[in-house]
């Protein structure tokens, strides 16, 4: 692995032994840090596999192993909207070992599911990896092919199901928002992550559903899906021929999803900053751009605040929300 220099690196171990540590456990950890990382690296991906999320830690891992010659695992802890899996990274060593590859359900879930403590402030960020919008999507034998010509549908036909990658996302949160905008009875039917949801999707056991890009783009390419619309401020400019909700009438019902890596609280700084930099680095690697661009996903990257304030913001975002549109777990 490249390493940073070791006058960069000598400075970041004093900081740290300075500002965290003191005394005499300052020097064992330096000198722990020193060889970071000499095994293999965990990703913790909360929801199941064939989703976003997944396809992100995965593109990303392969970056990283080539960069530091050391294997990255990709697990994916499933269930209750993705806490178990965020409880797991939370709660796992600080070693810069167990890395959370995660999305905004972050920042929603613990409002949504009521839970006592806030994953953004309970995990230490490490860079900002992507973005997108989610997509509204219908099966094609549904018959609609415009959020118009769905929200006349659903008008006659009250109740339909829309799939979402799980309760507490920010899928669960559009599709409640949106329900209520168009003033429309839609029954959520959430999933353990986008590839269950697409399944069922695409063999039309549900009909219409929030999800992310990536999973939908192939089978809209293949004729099985309609995309309606999508939740960003204005098209995404890998997606240029699905209108936004915005254009569909619905001024204001902007969602974005964004994708990051976090690590449990206590992980060294010298540590956060040596996978922040690896990280940035498979980012800007043409292979990854590109393999990313085809899934619909904006590469972003950047220091560890930048995702971290956004985090913190959108969980305020999502507290005001899941209290405005009532949104229960059940």
């Amino acid at each position: 692995m490249k390493m940073i220099g070791r006058r960069k690196f000598l400075k970041a171990s004093a900081a740290t032994a300075l500002f965290g540590l003191g005394g005499s456990m300052a020097a064992p950890a330096v000198f722990a840090q020193a060889a970071y990382p000499n095994k293999s690296i965990k990703f913790i991906v909360p929801l199941a596999p064939g989703g976003a999320i997944d396809f992100i830690a995965r593109a990303l891992g392969e970056r990283l192993q080539q960069q530091t010659g050391q294997t990255i695992v990709v697990e994916n802890r499933t269930g209750a909207g993705g806490t178990i899996g965020m409880d797991t990274a939370m709660k796992s060593d600080p070693d810069g070992y167990t890395v959370l590859i995660t999305n905004d359900n972050a920042a929603s879930a613990p409002h949504i599911m009521h839970l006592s403590y806030d994953y953004t402030k309970e995990l230490l960020p490490v860079c900002f990896l992507g973005r997108h919008g989610q997509i509204l999507a219908a099966h094609k034998t549904l018959g609609v092919t415009s959020v118009k010509e769905l929200v006349e549908y659903v008008k006659k036909n009250p109740g339909l199901g829309l799939a979402t990658s799980g309760v507490g996302s920010n899928q669960h949160v559009l599709c409640e928002w949106f329900a209520r905008e168009a003033g429309i009875k839609l029954e959520h039917v959430p999933y353990r992550g986008a590839g269950q949801a697409i399944n069922d999707l695409i063999a039309a056991h549900v009909k219409t559903a929030f999800l992310g890009p990536t999973s939908m783009i192939p089978h809209w390419k293949a004729g099985t899906l309609n995309l309606l619309g999508q939740s960003t401020a204005k098209r995404n400019p890998t997606l240029p021929e699905i209108p936004t909700l915005v254009e569909g009438g619905y001024k204001g019902l902007v969602l974005e999803a964004w994708y990051g890596a976090f690590v449990p609280k206590g992980t060294p700084a010298a540590i956060v900053a040596t996978l922040n930099a690896e990280m940035n680095k498979a980012l800007k690697d043409p292979k990854l751009v590109d393999i990313l661009t085809k899934g619909a996903i904006e590469g972003v990257g950047g220091a560890p605040d930048e995702i971290g304030k956004l985090a913190q913001a959108d969980s305020e975002k999502y507290a005001r929300l899941v209290k405005e549109l009532n949104i229960r777990t059940n």
